[in-house]
């Protein structure tokens, strides 16, 4: 009776919170974020429950087939939807009614060939490989695609992770004990159950968490780059150099500013359209160009920087020189016209600087370079040479956008 009450109990708080992942994927619109997935998981898995209970235990019947094959289609569901979480695309009805229909036949299968007990077995067993490839894969986002995340996916594994252990325990207690381990009341039961019940009231707000704290990071994002190139801006280069400095042993910075040549000339002539396009040209050799690692960012105009970390003065004249010649060597095809544009960069290179606060000076020094390097000629190289006490010269930023 108990056993029954605690199954109960579970069905409605994933049928509940499978209603309310899927108000949130509507409130989302074109950005889900896998919550559409998790809502169909709770679905699968609270209709499995409810199947369960309607059974009232183990048997071989159609009703229990379904059981089964939804209890395993649910934890599928949800790795689909963390993997479109993080922005990987995954289809969802294909890769179920491939399982559907797979698994439903091996169950058929194995209870012809060797009976009730291993069919239930199976399911265990598939049940806990489900949930440790969750926990492996939790781990290893840990390393990689989700460091941001460190806390949150860590905790994520350790609460899967228990799914897998009682699952195990299952597999192995079935092998042993037979069809009797699953009487609904017997103690491991009840283990069982309770642990899933405090999955299904903890994990929904957990994932609600996760949601918001990603929406807050995009919105983060969002002021930290410029719109148009999605690079970095001023704010967002101040906060990664920051993030830089903070770490231990963090390597001084070289700023390069590089200023395209005659752009008001490329506007009028051309058009803005043309204009913007040389801007985001211009913005795809950086991010090609400059190492991983480096930042790079537009801070107004048609100016843009690069900072390159954990460099000599050799490397960053070598970068500078790199970069000036992808620009002047790279075609730029603008629509409405038949002849390819080129344009040119002119760079300031500042001297070397070991902290955020120090990027401001770093700016100014590379806007003097930039300044001689204009009156030089243009389409050239200049470094600053030391910071003194550098301040603009006059005319110095208008004559760094021409």
């Amino acid at each position: 009776m108990v056993g029954s009450v605690l199954v109960g109990m579970l069905c409605a708080h994933l049928l509940c919170f499978a209603v309310m992942f899927l108000l949130i994927s509507k409130r989302l619109q074109g950005k889900k974020m896998g919550m559409d997935f998790f809502a169909m998981g709770n679905l699968l898995l609270g209709l499995a429950y409810v199947l369960q209970l309607v059974e009232g235990g183990p048997a071989w019947s159609m009703m229990s087939v379904v059981n089964h094959t939804l209890t395993l289609a649910a934890p599928i569901t949800y790795g689909l939807g963390v993997m479109r979480f993080f922005g990987f695309p995954a289809p969802l009805w294909r890769p179920l009614a491939a399982f559907v229909l797979a698994y439903s036949t091996a169950q058929a299968l194995i209870q012809w060939s060797l009976g009730p007990v291993a069919r239930y077995a199976m399911l265990s067993g598939m049940s806990a490989l489900l949930f440790l490839v969750m926990t492996l894969a939790a781990l290893y986002g840990v390393r990689t695609f989700a460091k941001h995340l460190y806390r949150e996916m860590a905790f994520f594994a350790l609460l899967i992770s228990g799914i897998c252990i009682l699952n195990a325990i299952k597999f192995i207690r079935l092998l042993q004990g037979g069809l009797e381990v699953l009487h609904m009341d017997s103690s491991f039961q009840m283990v069982f159950y309770i642990y899933m019940s405090s999955l299904a009231t903890v994990v929904p707000p957990f994932m609600i968490w996760l949601v918001f704290r990603r929406l807050t990071d995009d919105l983060s994002q969002m002021a930290a780059r410029d719109p148009m190139t999605q690079l970095l801006n001023r704010r967002g280069l101040s906060e990664a150099l920051e993030q830089h400095f903070n770490l231990h042993n963090a390597a001084p910075a070289y700023l390069l500013l590089l200023d395209v040549d005659h752009f008001k000339r490329i506007n009028d002539t051309y058009g803005h359209q043309a204009g913007d396009t040389v801007l985001r040209h211009v913005a795809d050799v950086l991010r090609t160009t400059v190492r991983r690692g480096d930042l790079r960012g537009r801070i107004g105009g048609e100016e843009f920087v690069a900072v390159c970390l954990d460099s000599d003065d050799v490397g960053v004249v070598q970068l500078a020189e790199r970069l000036r010649a992808a620009v002047e060597d790279q075609a730029i095809h603008v629509s409405g016209h038949d002849e390819p544009l080129h344009c040119t960069v002119t760079i300031g290179v500042s001297p070397r600087f070991a902290s955020g606060h120090a990027l401001e000076k770093a700016l100014r020094a590379a806007d003097v370079a930039l300044y001689q390097g204009k009156a030089a000629g243009r389409n050239r190289i200049e470094k600053a040479h030391a910071f003194a006490d550098i301040a603009p010269l006059p005319g110095a930023g208008a004559s760094a956008t021409t």
